[in-house]
């Protein structure tokens, strides 16, 4: 950022009284422009024993399979924002059932929620950001082709809760490919 959103004003680049980050600060009115992580919502729909996945459309990872998800818009709830992408992807009706997987992902400044939901009828199809949309028997996922760690973390999450019966929320942080916790 160079210049202040608010004034126009050229921007200084310094940590804030009280703060302990550097901030892009504006001398003229005062404001303090704070840059936060993305949020990135989604649902794992289910129908019976089948998971709904979307093919993606859009880049990155055109052609590779996903759950249905966004970035969150600005005065939505995080429930509201699954329940739209759900939508929007795979022209798909949903009830939540509860929040699954809430990743961080530091390194490209992204935190994921996903939510359980359930599919309310059959009548899905690919939405504009998706090439098509189906149902995924455990067995079938096409899991060489899955998009995204977070999805892949979610639906190996999501199997083994369903396998033994009893499903919480999970949270992890998800470092770069290859490096490890301290």
């Amino acid at each position: 950022m160079k210049y202040c959103s608010h004034c126009g004003e050229p921007l200084a680049f310094r940590v804030p009284d009280g703060d302990n980050l550097p901030r892009h600060l504006c001398d003229a009115c005062g404001t303090i422009h704070y840059v936060n992580p993305k949020m990135v919502i989604g649902s794992l729909p289910e129908w019976e024993d089948k998971i709904l996945l979307c093919r993606r459309a859009i880049e990155p990872r055109r052609g590779y399979w996903t759950l249905p998800a966004g970035f969150m818009e600005l005065g939505e709830s995080a429930e509201q924002a699954a329940i739209r992408e759900t939508l929007e992807e795979a022209n798909a009706r949903v009830e939540l059932t509860g929040l699954f997987t809430l990743l961080s992902v530091p390194h490209v400044d992204q935190v994921h929620m996903f939510f359980r939901a359930r599919l309310l009828d059959l009548n899905f199809s690919a939405g504009t950001e998706s090439l098509e949309v189906a149902l995924f028997r455990e067995q079938e996922i096409p899991w060489e082709e899955i998009a995204f760690r977070t999805v892949q973390t979610t639906l190996e999450h999501f199997l083994a809760d369903r396998s033994s019966g009893e499903f919480k929320v999970r949270s992890a942080a998800l470092l770069p490919q290859g490096i490890k916790k301290a």
